[in-house]
């Protein structure tokens, strides 16, 4: 996906932060089995982007929040967070954030919590919905990839019917 590159709207609200060193890092490590947290992260993003700019809502903080949600550099999988790593992980990627970027209230609530569902707290914007959703989305959407590329590329049994 690499649309986004060519939204100016959307690279100037987060083109200077992908750029940087600490992001950057997100593509060396693996998030869901099939994508990079890197890719995971712009996806959210800028899927994200676009629902809030068709809704009018606020797309700028949307954006920043969805890149930003998952800024952490360790496998979950193999460490001691494991079992606490959707209540953990956002906080940790909220003090990441905030050492690269001011946030504003909307950016720190929806990377606080876009792990609702497998934590208590709800969002309390309506971009921070939009982030928790499409972050649900792409995770199904990229842990499944061997299967989509299966399924598109199968083979229809054409049965004739008398």
């Amino acid at each position: 996906m690499t649309a986004y590159l060519k939204d100016e709207e959307y690279m100037a609200h987060v083109g200077h932060l992908i750029d940087t060193t600490r992001v950057q890092r997100l593509g060396e490590i693996t998030h869901h089995y099939h994508s990079t947290r890197l890719e995971h992260s712009i996806n959210v993003s800028y899927t994200s982007y676009k629902v809030a700019k068709k809704l009018g809502w606020d797309a700028k903080s949307t954006a920043r929040g969805g890149l930003l949600h998952d800024l952490f550099y360790y496998d979950w999988r193999d460490t001691k967070f494991n079992k606490s790593h959707a209540w953990i992980h956002p906080r940790i990627a909220v003090r990441n954030a905030q050492k690269l970027t001011a946030l504003n209230k909307i950016e720190k609530d929806i990377i606080v919590k876009h792990m609702f569902g497998a934590t208590i707290a709800p969002p309390r914007y309506k971009e921070s919905w939009i982030v928790t959703c499409v972050d649900k989305y792409w995770a199904v959407r990229e842990a499944t990839l061997p299967w989509q590329h299966k399924w598109k590329n199968r083979k229809i049994l054409r049965l004739k019917i008398p």
